[in-house]
């Protein structure tokens, strides 16, 4: 008995260790040199781990120290993403986000882990959650245009954040692509003018800047004196330590001049505003324009058409114009003089009625 008890300790004790050190390797080398993901991509998956070992030691009261592979399984993990729903407010797209980051790190592990097989099976057989129809957050045209205007240009600061914020719209960039942006991301010392993006899975697209563009980006350059700097690869937007920008930081940015613009006109500023909402507006934008659904899925970096195709489902003015296009009048008469109003003999029968 005593020597089953040692055994079961020896055997807890070294689950506990295979978790931190699977984990480890799975984020230090699998992830970034067999995967080839990007730091950003990483990062979220490594926050993933982060919530997993917060809920065991809030809800399952089990400290980091004492948590082990065997506690990966499909309870804990179902009850974790039920937590993270219910407690912190997140999204079922974000919970869906968090299991794949779990589900990816199972299916590294089952081929080293070979004696846990069956609980590995069980836990990929977890499936995501439907999402509600959603409907896409973005400002027209107008909204645009207001939230453009509120920088103050007679100030360094104001025309920075100028910058910032017509760049974001005119590429259409994901906030994390505006903030990782380089001096050598831009190429405006002649035309064609360009920006080069590096997006999901560190995958690269060039997308083209318009004149009005490159006169606001070359005014902040040379507020910053960074044209004649040697070094390309320092942030093209960055904070007081010339450190880049972080998500949050352009975030605030954005906030702080939508909430000026709502005062003006709160009908064309949306209550709820993220820099997602800007890269939907740009997508909307052009798809009213008349742009091809390939070149705004190359220019937003989308994988798959399918993916573009959701703002030409979400475009309900677009739709409305292609229906009154191909429509054919095939019903009857509905003019505001009805036959009874210009048909006297009609009239006078239909008055008789009465009496």
């Amino acid at each position: 008995m005593r020597l089953f008890i040692l055994i079961s300790i020896i055997m807890s004790n070294q689950d506990k260790k295979d978790f931190a050190k699977h984990i480890t390797k799975y984020l230090s080398e699998y992830l970034p040199h067999e995967r080839n993901l990007s730091p950003n991509t990483i990062v979220a998956y490594r926050d993933a781990f982060v919530l997993f070992i917060d809920f065991m030691k809030i809800i399952k009261n089990k400290p980091v120290q004492n948590i082990g592979m065997s506690d990966l399984n499909k309870e804990n993990i179902n009850a974790f993403l039920s937590w993270i729903v219910s407690a912190r407010n997140c999204s079922i797209a974000t919970s869906n986000y968090r299991l794949a980051a779990l589900l990816s790190f199972v299916r590294y592990v089952q081929y080293i882990d070979i004696g846990k097989l069956s609980q590995w099976q069980e836990v990929l057989s977890i499936q995501p959650k439907k999402e509600a129809g959603r409907t896409l957050n973005y400002l027209t045209v107008d909204g645009i245009k207001l939230l453009l205007e509120q920088p103050d240009i007679t100030t360094v600061s104001g025309r920075r954040h100028l910058a910032i914020l017509s760049l974001l719209y005119d590429t259409g960039a994901r906030v994390q692509e505006l903030a990782d942006l380089t001096i050598g991301s831009l190429r405006i010392s002649s035309q064609p003018y360009t920006v080069r993006i590096v997006g999901k899975g560190r995958k690269i697209r060039i997308v083209p800047l318009m004149n009005e563009q490159v006169e606001i980006l070359k005014t902040y350059i040379a507020d910053y004196r960074l044209e004649n700097i040697d070094d390309t690869a320092i942030p093209l937007f960055f904070n007081n330590r010339r450190e880049k920008l972080s998500r949050a930081g352009i975030t605030y940015i954005l906030l702080t001049y939508a909430s000026q613009a709502r005062i003006i006109n709160d009908k064309i500023i949306p209550a709820v505003l993220s820099c997602h909402s800007i890269r939907h507006s740009k997508a909307m934008h052009l798809l009213q324009a008349g742009v091809n659904l390939v070149y705004i899925r190359d220019i937003l970096g989308h994988t798959s058409i399918q993916t573009t195709d959701i703002y030409a489902r979400s475009d309900s003015k677009a739709k409305r114009e292609a229906l009154q296009k191909a429509y054919i009048d095939v019903s009857p008469s509905t003019g505001v003089c009805g036959q009874w109003e210009t048909d006297n003999n009609l009239r006078n029968w239909l008055k008789g009625l009465q009496k």
